[in-house]
């Protein structure tokens, strides 16, 4: 009975160790699929242009105007018939062609409003006026606007003046200067910093993964290039650290002044998004970012950080002398 139980594992293992194959080998240079050349070139345009036939846009414009006939006749000056596509309004890669005669823009992309309305228009016209159909992709399109960008730095400079106002009024704790015993608050500020100089660092150096991203994003780190895939756990980390800090934020103060706390706390991240989200565009992020985590580190190591114990009450205490808790005098 025992040599069965022996036996029945040994080959219980083989099993598990085994693997079926193939004894076909496959002839050098032979592909294991055929394609035609409309796939290869549609393959080349994904490769390059991030998108091809069937994918999905939204209009993020007011209004598009497309024409219904092929672009050699819209190039030639003949009569052409055109309608209008609005905002919010899901448009569908339906075909795509390549016009070398076009000194304004050489691609020309047909896409469907519905089955029954088709139009052609410049892949440059296009882009510029619609967001891939996917909400990350929108979220990207709308923090990426240029004059919307202005308008926060201003909004939240502005912000940021009425808040340290605010608590230096009330004498209140903040981040850095004036902070709690606790370390989530300073993380998710240098995270904050860090995913900031990153982004900008993947926009300036890989533009290319950036635009693949943009058109197929994901917000799991484990399927994207080694940047993208650091930027998306810094994401991750930053609300898994942003919720520990609230967390903390109210074990340590009440309820009124935890709220100005975290106030102040979600306007130094602001400023912080913003400083390093441009200054890492004019390479200046870079020696800014070790500047500031060393003075962040710093701080709270030698300010911040609770180094003794109260023996009367047991709350912790900066400094020895008298317990700013009970009146306790710790020698």
């Amino acid at each position: 009975m025992r040599n069965f139980k022996y036996f029945f594992i040994l080959a219980l293992t083989a099993c598990c160790l085994s693997a079926c194959y193939s004894n076909k080998r496959q002839a050098p240079g032979q592909s294991l699929a055929t394609y035609t050349d409309t796939q290869i070139d549609s393959l080349r345009f994904l490769f390059t242009h991030h998108y091809t036939e069937n994918y999905n846009f939204v209009v993020s414009a007011d209004s598009v105007r497309l024409t219904r006939q092929m672009p050699e006749e819209v190039l030639n000056g003949l009569s052409v018939d055109s309608f209008t596509v609005y905002h919010d309004q899901r448009l569908v890669v339906a075909d795509i062609r390549f016009i070398p005669t076009d000194l304004i823009d050489s691609v020309w992309i047909q896409v469907a409003a519905d089955q029954a309305n088709f139009g052609w228009i410049h892949e440059s016209e296009l882009l510029s006026n619609v967001d891939p159909d996917d909400p990350i992709s929108q979220f990207i399109s709308f923090f990426s606007n240029e004059h919307l960008l202005i308008f926060l730095i201003v909004v939240i400079m502005i912000f940021v003046g009425y808040t340290l106002r605010l608590l230096l009024k009330y004498n209140a704790h903040i981040v850095h200067f004036r902070d709690i015993d606790t370390f989530y608050p300073t993380l998710l500020a240098l995270i904050v910093a860090f995913s900031a100089t990153l982004y900008s660092t993947i926009q300036l150096f890989a533009p290319d993964m950036w635009r693949h991203f943009y058109f197929h994003p994901s917000l799991n780190p484990f399927t994207q290039p080694f940047l993208l895939a650091v930027f998306l756990s810094s994401v991750w980390l930053m609300v898994i650290v942003a919720i520990a800090a609230v967390d903390d934020t109210f074990r340590h103060l009440k309820v009124g002044e935890g709220l100005l706390y975290l106030l102040g706390l979600f306007g130094m991240c602001a400023l912080n998004y913003v400083v390093f989200s441009v200054s890492t565009l004019y390479y200046i992020g870079y020696p800014l970012l070790v500047i500031y985590v060393t003075f962040a580190f710093w701080r709270y190591f030698r300010h911040t950080r609770s180094k003794y114990v109260c023996g009367k009450c047991g709350m912790q205490i900066h400094k020895k002398g008298q317990c700013p808790h009970c009146g306790a005098n710790n020698i």
